[in-house]
């Protein structure tokens, strides 16, 4: 919606533009051939005015074809006399105007022609002039006359090109930033995997030497043991899947302590409700979720949570954990305003590479009544 109504004003200032350049080229015309005492009609000035900033209104919607129509009709219009040399001012300032968008959106190897070509016109035009009048005129002034046309060309085309070079180098610089916030997502995943993996082993070793020394004295507690030991191979296998495909730290973390789970979501909508948010929670079992999958649920409630205080409190918030055989589904929705994500904002993409991680889906945007969802499922 703002890129739809940000091109409406970039067209209408074209209108605009294209009007104040049309009143003068319009008066450039009338005015010189006046002086020149040529009995020209008066609509032929304005006709030719118009193709000749006309093209302006729509050069965003067809830049390198408003430029090339700009550019014939200005070479026409001077050649003929219609507009003469000596006011060459206005409809090289258009055909300028013109270049500027076509560095802007197109591509070098399309720009650089379009710059030719109105260098080379400006030089038939000036040629011409010169022979057609008798070679009267000093070619100083022809060479001013070039010098002059070829600086607004080359000017135009130059802040241009440099926009386009600035919109580039931003684009790369916000891709850049992405695939850095998701290395460091995926790091950061990696890391709380791996706490879960090395905690459950550190179990295993434990039961594992409780059940050999209590295995003929006390038969009944080494086979809870057993049980135990298995529960936490199975998870640590189904985790240990799950970590190889996410990118590994050099540095395992010096914590072995289990990571937060949905246990912990409570306590987050209590820091909310501190920060102005009336939140409302609707959470189910999550006794039987893997840690894995548990960890996430809890990060990603974390990181909405944290995006609804950051963007939209106070406000209204809800919170859904439902819990099936087949998956979990957290959903986080609010009633206040979003704020668009600046520089350094990658709360979406860390949310979407966790549920990535175990083949989910997620969803985030606006409602349509106001306010945000988020929706992530997390196959079990």
């Amino acid at each position: 919606m703002l890129t739809l109504l940000r091109s409406r004003y970039l067209v209408a200032f074209d209108v605009v533009v294209a009007a104040a350049l049309l009143a003068v080229v319009v008066y450039a015309a009338l005015d010189a051939n006046a002086q020149d005492g040529i009995a020209e009609p008066r609509w032929v000035s304005v006709v030719v005015a118009v193709f000749v900033a006309g093209p302006i209104a729509v050069r965003r919607l067809v830049p390198v074809r408003a430029y090339a129509v700009c550019l014939a009709a200005s070479l026409v219009a001077m050649l003929t006399g219609v507009i003469p040399t000596v006011a060459m001012g206005a409809p090289v300032t258009a055909v300028a105007i013109a270049l500027y968008l076509v560095a802007s959106e197109a591509p070098r190897r399309r720009s650089v022609p379009a710059l030719a070509a109105g260098l080379a016109g400006t030089v038939a035009v000036m040629l011409f002039d010169r022979f057609t009048d008798a070679l009267t005129e000093p070619w100083g002034d022809s060479l001013l006359g070039v010098t002059f046309g070829w600086l607004v060309l080359v000017t135009g085309w130059a802040l241009g090109f440099a926009a386009r070079e600035r919109r580039r180098h931003a684009e790369d610089e916000a891709v850049r930033r992405t695939e850095q916030a998701v290395a460091e997502e995926r790091l950061r995943i990696a890391r709380e995997l791996h706490d879960i993996v090395a905690h459950n082993m550190s179990l295993i070793a434990v039961k594992a030497g409780i059940g050999n020394h209590v295995a003929e004295a006390r038969p009944a507690e080494a086979r809870e043991a057993l049980r135990v030991i298995e529960a936490a191979s199975r998870g640590s296998l189904t985790e240990m899947r799950h970590l190889l495909g996410v990118l590994r730290s050099e540095v395992d973390s010096p914590a072995l302590a289990p990571a937060p789970g949905p246990a912990g979501i409570p306590a987050l909508v209590e820091r909310a409700r501190t920060a102005g948010v009336t939140v409302s929670l609707s959470l189910d079992d999550t006794g039987a979720l893997p840690e894995g999958i548990g960890l996430s649920v809890y990060r990603i409630a974390q990181e909405a949570l944290t995006n609804v205080v950051r963007h939209a409190a106070p406000t209204r918030c809800a919170i859904t954990v439902a819990v099936t055989e087949e998956n979990v589904r957290i959903e986080v929705t609010n009633t206040g305003p979003r704020v668009e994500r600046g520089p350094g904002g990658h709360g979406l993409i860390g949310m979407r590479e966790r549920v990535a991680v175990y083949g989910g889906t997620f969803e985030a945007g606006p409602q349509t009544g106001g306010g945000w969802r988020i929706e992530a499922v997390l196959p079990r």
